[in-house]
């Protein structure tokens, strides 16, 4: 007599893939930056927070979702969810606000480079991250469109902009290599014609001679971008590097920018330059233990300017 079929082994097994499917279908969260852009959203009737609930209940809710889907096992991208963004990407498609289906489509926009992957931070660390994310990717935008308009070399026809920043990439991999092993903290500062330009690298060299340096590649990226728009501008603007290695005083060497040339400044001039309030011109006491060094020669001439 033939056997009755195992329908629990059966129900089983198919809980199993579909449980596999979920955690290999990648997941975005849009995270809401302050309170401020949580009450913009909490006028949507739609939206599962009311006006009896505070920001702080809504990150805990979030904290909450973000274990719950690393505990199954599912990739999380977190990104930050923009309120007025929001109402211009619905407007653009003809999307109703106010809809749970407008959200989600919304959401799964966000994973790209201005997100982070979720790796079990606290909520509340994930929001200054994102946010320094958010504008290094606006400041990377800004700086590429200056360079896509800087144009052509009158003399030859070289496109200016690409130029630059190949420029840009070559500086940044002699500053680093003459900074030699240890941590470097790099900022680099350009007056734009909109707004100023300001970028962060933090590079880590090892101590083998023939190990690359470490750095995170958009803050990488952005940074070179930024440089390369000044260069391409010929603006009026700065860079720092402060590099620490161990058994060693802290090191920082300075370099202006100059009608697209980076030129080193002398260690009176790094001094007074890190030791002046940027804000009031006022002087700043000089940190113990940092040595104030004179830039070193990074550029080569530009035939292109």
């Amino acid at each position: 007599m033939k056997g009755t079929p195992d329908t629990s082994r059966t129900s089983r097994t198919t809980r199993d893939i579909d449980g596999t499917l979920r955690r290999e279908v990648p997941s975005t969260v849009g995270l809401l930056a302050d309170p401020g852009d949580f009450a913009a959203m909490r006028d949507y009737r739609s939206f599962c927070f009311d006006h009896h609930d505070a920001y702080a209940d809504y990150l805990r809710h979030v904290d909450a979702l973000l274990r719950t889907l690393a505990t199954e096992g599912v990739h999380t991208t977190v990104a930050l969810f923009d309120p007025e963004e929001y109402a211009d990407y619905c407007a653009e498609h003809g999307l109703d606000p106010d809809t749970a289906a407008a959200r989600t489509r919304f959401t799964s926009g966000l994973g790209g480079p201005g997100g982070l992957p979720y790796t079990g931070q606290p909520v509340e660390e994930l929001v200054p991250l994102l946010v320094d994310a958010s504008l290094r990717q606006a400041t990377r935008e800004y700086a590429g469109m200056l360079l896509a308009r800087a144009g052509q070399c009158a003399d030859c026809g070289t496109d200016i902009g690409r130029a630059s920043f190949e420029r840009a990439t070559e500086i940044l991999r002699r500053l680093l290599a003459v900074a030699g092993p240890g941590h470097h903290h790099l900022v680099c500062s350009v007056p734009g014609p909109d707004e100023q330009l300001l970028a962060v690298l933090h590079a880590e060299t090892p101590d083998d001679p023939c190990g690359p340096p470490r750095t995170e590649g958009t803050e990488a990226l952005a940074f070179v971008t930024v440089l390369a728009a000044g260069l391409a501008l010929g603006a009026a603007g700065g860079l720092v590097l402060r590099s620490t290695t161990e058994g060693f005083r802290d090191r920082v060497h300075g370099w202006r920018l100059d009608r697209g040339r980076l030129i080193a400044l002398n260690a009176a001039s790094v001094f007074d330059a890190y030791c002046t309030d940027a804000d009031t011109g006022e002087p700043v006491a000089p940190e113990p233990g940092v040595e104030y060094c004179p830039g070193y020669e990074v550029d080569l001439p530009d035939p292109h300017h």
